[in-house]
């Protein structure tokens, strides 16, 4: 199946009323064990990038070329997304590489600045095919650092996309990047009303640190993109350590980072069904 667009995968679930969900890569085994756990779960899943990610593997090409091949031979919609890029250089290189859409992160700017520099990276994204998402009212939890009480207003976010042009928008609703404890109250009210004033798909980040019924209540409530990534983490690691602890003697790194990665496609498949319970068909 080819390569689809995140666009092609958020616009239907954001008219039905359901979450997609969009995983975070570090390495390949990333790629691979969120592949399959949407395929078991058959349903259609964006595979996401980070610049931190990239930095850590210090040049965008070779792990975003691994995704989009991977994505071309997988046998469902599977979108490659970058997330949170805060430079425009990156922004361009990723466009240029194959990604059907980014994440432009310039929710640490004043408003106006957030606004003028969005505007400009989505004109030039589209310009090229590329799906836009952006994020208003810093979501917190980077670099550890929670911030719960971060909240969108409704009528900036509906004037922000308006100026902006972008097709989805991250909000602030009560979660935070990189909890370690799935234990966040969401403020289904405001997400509510934010689906009302804002005409493009709403996205949640920090999901991780959503519980899975604050996840369904999310998605049902009008979040149509539902990004994970420390959870992934934990099952990773968790699933790792379990092996070198019972099989100390196996230095093979296929060994444990296999387990790992099986852990991790059980856990996609998981939290699909968590997202969109009932819905599992694969997008054409």
């Amino acid at each position: 199946m080819p390569l689809v667009s995140a666009g092609e995968i958020v616009g239907p679930a954001a008219k039905e009323r359901r979450g997609r969900g969009a995983f975070n890569v570090i390495q390949l085994e990333h790629v691979t064990a969120i592949i399959e756990g949407a395929r078991r779960a058959a349903t259609p899943v964006i595979l996401q990038l980070s610049q931190n990610a990239v930095r850590y593997h210090g040049a965008l090409a070779p792990i975003g070329g691994a995704m989009l091949a991977a994505a071309r031979a997988a046998d469902l919609g599977v979108a490659v997304h970058l997330d949170h890029a805060e430079s425009p250089e990156l922004v361009r290189e990723a466009v240029a590489l194959g990604f059907g859409s980014v994440m432009f992160d310039a929710s640490t700017m004043d408003y106006r600045d957030n606004l003028a520099a969005t505007r400009e990276i989505a004109a030039y994204c589209h310009d090229h095919g590329v799906w836009v998402e952006a994020e208003l009212g810093e979501v917190g939890g980077k670099d550890g650092v929670h911030a719960p009480g971060a909240r969108t207003d409704p009528d900036e976010a509906a004037e922000f996309v308006a100026v902006t042009g972008v097709d989805a928008l991250a909000v602030a609703v009560g979660s935070s990047h990189a909890m370690l404890t799935r234990d966040a109250a969401l403020d289904l009210d405001l997400i509510a009303r934010l689906r009302e004033r804002v005409p493009v798909p709403l996205v949640l980040h920090g999901s991780s640190g959503v519980p899975d019924d604050g996840l369904a209540a999310a998605a049902r409530a009008g979040m149509s993109k539902i990004n994970i990534a420390t959870q992934l983490n934990k099952v990773f690691t968790g699933a790792a350590v379990a092996y070198w602890r019972d099989h100390p003697e196996r230095v093979d790194p296929r060994k444990y980072l296999g387990a790992a990665r099986d852990a991790v496609a059980g856990e996609v498949e998981r939290l699909l069904g968590v997202l969109a319970p009932g819905h599992g068909e694969v997008a054409k």
